[in-house]
């Protein structure tokens, strides 16, 4: 049976490393193919990808906030501190970033499609893909460092 802090761990991995797919994905594929939908179907196509990707990026993003606060609170052992606060903090940046650049952007291209607005939402979107990935990196070096802490402690509990 997994211990609570590593089932903490590894949830919080989980849930990060899928936005990081995710945001690789929206990134480098679908952000740049909004250009190719036409304009006449352009305000449909946009409201719908809005409520289909929040339906999936939701409920993950809530379960990385809430993990990785759950960490910094429940700092497990072997895990330096300030990687636990380092994690919460990009993980404010991505909502911050969402809420006040990527959200309301898609509420503007929603009206209609903007070729001036849509480059500044792929450009302005490489700071949450960026800052993503660096959580990705940092959500695995957590994990290592609780199994690490575990396996010096002679047990995998």
């Amino acid at each position: 049976m997994l211990s609570r802090d590593i089932l903490l761990v590894h949830t919080h991995a989980f849930a990060t490393l899928a936005m990081v797919g995710l945001i690789w994905t929206i990134q480098v594929v679908h952000y740049p193919l909004f250009a190719s939908v036409g304009e006449q179907e352009w305000p449909a196509y946009e409201r719908s990808h809005m409520s289909r990707i929040t339906f999936i990026v939701g409920p993950v993003m809530l379960v990385e906030a809430a993990t990785a606060a759950a960490l910094v609170i429940l700092a497990p052992p072997g895990v330096p501190r300030w990687m636990l606060i380092v994690g919460l903090l990009l993980a404010a940046a991505v909502w911050v970033s969402t809420a006040v650049w990527q959200g309301p952007m898609h509420v503007r291209l929603a009206e209609r499609f903007d070729t001036s607005l849509h480059r500044q939402l792929v450009l302005g979107n490489w700071v949450r893909t960026i800052i993503w990935t660096a959580r990705g990196v940092l959500a695995l070096a957590i994990v290592h460092a609780a199994l690490s802490a575990r396996t010096q402690g002679g047990t995998i509990s």
